[in-house]
């Protein structure tokens, strides 16, 4: 559990470029369930905006899950 508080509160260049990657592979999969629930059919528009969405939402959250900043500033 420390080492992904760690994770989520650096702000290492590395620790930087996983999350953006870690919130990128998931926006892509939560974009393409339609191939996981067949009687989902999403356009390449909605696609491209649900992976959007999921990077606005996904970056609060996990800055909320590593309790901010590691000096005691939010």
């Amino acid at each position: 559990m420390e080492a992904i508080k760690r994770w989520l509160r650096s702000n290492s260049m590395s620790c930087r470029l996983t999350r953006t990657i870690a919130q990128g592979v998931v926006g892509v999969l939560i974009a393409n369930i339609d191939f996981l629930i067949e009687s989902l059919k999403f356009s390449g528009t909605t696609k491209a905006f649900i992976v959007a969405l999921c990077m606005a939402v996904l970056s609060p959250i996990m800055k909320e899950l590593g309790g901010g900043e590691p000096n005691g500033n939010s």
